[in-house]
């Protein structure tokens, strides 16, 4: 078969083509990470084939010691990144530079603002890595053969990063991957071999394989430029921070600084080394809970994979990060790890490093936690009911909105509300509401709000869960605000429940009787301050937010109806209550129910009977105005 019959041309994605104007859009500001991702790539080349050559020690052939080639020529524009790792089939390159190897392409790409500051960063969370070669490079070539095929089974590839990208079968002596950049016009000052030699430096020093670097032009010899240690293995006292945060891009392809890190050897009965990272900005596929995750696995300096996602629990998703096993097995596999006795247990101690991490950070750094809470914190609250065992440590942690706060920011902690309670107030008090306006607005907190008792605003679909995982806090009992028997605190001066509703129980039969089967009962409000009425649940009755969460999601639950409240000394009771009109008083009754439903955020069954009860009323209010 000739070349020809194998060259074929093939377009990108759509999705690819629009990131891609967009990366060099964004990215041309910082345009020299290029070199970070293109290193960082052939390290993970050469990685992946240390862990395959354990199972087929023939891989590694007569060339075993495996290292990174950084070349320039400076009177032809390019340079070249070469490594001698595993290397790639067919198949595999037009898969892995054909498209972007990350589901849901199109919904990040529709989260670009035009903001260039905004969009670079999103872009840094997607991990484009290859494709960053195109903001210096008009034109890319890759040669490729993997280790395990023999040499005419080579492929090249190559791109303007336009439209299109050739591939075609080529005679390649030895595996691995050449990469070759074409540089722009202007960008010349990348095939400067001291430029190259700081990148080098500056980025990828911590790369555990030499990276060499060497010209085309006689007399250029080629030298090892960075120190060739795997990061984790030196001592923390010889590590830089700007160490640790290049490090850290390396392993996440993200743009930005973390906002914190955690080096720690354990020696003993288990002994590893660990690296955590906090990232600063959550990555865009957050809530895809199938997405990889996970810390990179290595055993004894051996990579054995990516995203070993038994380490951390799902909540901790987030963190990235290594860790170096001296016990485990070199052959283990994802299936060994689950099973392994000793993982529990690493998995207990990572986790509370990284939680201890996030307390020292609340403690001391304020304004990074807050930062950390806006992009995580609904996913830790997931933890209260993943894990229920770290519920002391993650307590502290949460952060919440609430009366005495400012706008929707969840900003609160635990720790303040108590530190407000009132006198004689034994309960921390919480709303579940739809949105924040929704619960800053509800008739629920009208009482509550006069006795400046503080009320926890709770809005994130995780919330009803939280509070069941959660329960209590400082031997102090979560009690909601929209629930039957709301208790507050002594020294208000009001009846009990019972004699309220014996004092007024004509009038609460006559609006149970006119509203059917539509309410389980009706109650006097002891809640209710400006507001006619207002629903609540019973108390072993779902809250209505958890309700049409569950529904929305397709759930079949047990009817269940709501508890009417209502304010007797409101204008409008008073009025119903001298109605001598059957049909309106049963009108009116009704348009309570509907306003305090609409009120609590639930739909209202009958739009349409809605509707016509309420035009009725107004034409009647018409006729009686003109009357007069």
């Amino acid at each position: 078969m000739s070349t020809n019959e194998t060259r074929e041309t093939l377009g990108f994605q759509a999705e690819v083509r629009q990131l891609l104007k967009l990366m060099i859009h964004s990215l041309y500001s910082n345009k020299e990470i290029f070199l970070r991702e293109l290193i960082s790539n052939a390290s993970d080349a050469a990685d992946k084939l240390r862990f395959e050559a354990l199972a087929a020690p023939e891989l590694l052939g007569d060339d075993a010691e495996l290292r990174i080639h950084v070349a320039y020529d400076k009177d032809a524009r390019t340079i070249s990144v070469s490594d001698n790792g595993i290397g790639m089939s067919r198949d595999e390159l037009v898969g892995n530079l054909g498209t972007i190897a990350r589901s849901g392409t199109a919904e990040f790409l529709s989260r670009m603002t035009g903001d260039e500051k905004e969009d670079a960063r999103l872009i840094g969370q997607f991990g484009v890595g290859f494709y960053s070669a195109f903001i210096v490079a008009d034109r890319v070539v890759v040669e490729t053969r993997r280790a395990d095929l023999d040499a005419e089974e080579g492929v090249r590839w190559e791109s303007d990063g336009q439209g299109e990208f050739t591939v075609e079968a080529a005679e390649i002596p030895g595996r691995g991957t050449r990469v070759t950049l074409h540089l722009k016009d202007g960008e010349e000052e990348f095939a400067e071999p001291t430029r190259l030699e700081n990148l080098i430096h500056k980025y990828s020093d911590h790369i555990a394989f030499p990276v060499e670097l060497g010209g085309t032009g006689e007399g250029d010899e080629d030298k090892v430029v960075n120190s060739a240690t795997a990061l984790w293995t030196r001592p923390r006292t010889e590590i830089s921070d700007e160490e640790y945060r290049e490090f850290y891009k390396h392993l996440s392809h993200d743009f930005a600084d973390p906002l914190r890190w955690s080096h720690n050897q354990v020696e003993g009965k288990r002994e590893y080394t660990s690296l955590l990272y906090i990232p600063a900005n959550a990555p865009f596929d957050l809530w895809n809970r199938e997405a990889p995750r996970g810390l990179k696995l290595y055993v004894q300096r051996v990579f054995i994979m990516d995203d070993a996602e038994q380490f951390l629990p799902l909540y901790l998703r987030f963190v990235k990060g290594v860790v170096d096993s001296s016990d485990l097995p070199l052959n283990v596999s994802r299936e060994l790890l689950q099973q392994n006795p000793d993982l529990q247990a690493m998995r207990g101690a990572l986790t509370r490093r990284v939680l201890d991490m996030l307390a020292k950070m609340a403690a001391e750094e304020g304004e990074d936690y807050s930062n950390f809470w806006r992009q995580f914190g609904p996913v830790m609250k997931e933890g209260l009911v993943e894990d229920p065992g770290n519920r002391d440590k993650l307590s502290p942690l949460l952060r919440f909105a609430t009366t005495h706060g400012k706008g929707a920011d969840q900003e609160q902690s635990l720790d303040d509300y108590v530190s407000r309670m009132q006198d004689g107030q034994d309960r921390i008090y919480y709303l579940l509401a739809d949105n924040h306006s929704t619960a800053i607005a509800g008739p629920h907190l009208e009482q509550l709000r006069a006795r400046d008792i503080e009320v926890l605003l709770l809005t994130d679909r995780i919330d009803p869960w939280l509070i069941d995982g959660l329960g209590e806090y400082d031997g102090k009992q979560l009690a909601d605000v929209a629930r039957e028997g709301l208790s507050l605190p002594d020294g208000d001066g009001a009846i009990t429940q019972d004699v309220a509703n014996e004092q007024h129980k004509p009038l609460l039969k006559k609006i149970k009787r006119a509203l059917r089967d539509r309410v389980e009962a009706v109650n006097v409000s002891r809640r209710l301050v400006d507001s006619p009425s207002c629903v609540v649940a019973g108390e072993g009755d779902l809250n209505p937010s958890l309700k049409r969460m569950l529904e929305a999601s397709g759930q079949s639950l047990p009817e269940t109806r709501p508890i009417l409240e209502i304010n007797v000394e409101h204008p409008l009771l008073e009025r119903l209550s001298a109605e001598s009109d059957e049909e309106r008083f049963s009108a009116l009754s009704n348009v309570l129910l509907d306003h305090a439903l609409l009120a609590e955020g639930s739909q209202i069954e009958n739009p349409a009977e809605y509707v016509a009860r309420m035009n009725r009323l107004l034409l009647e209010l018409d006729s009686a105005t003109g009357a007069t």
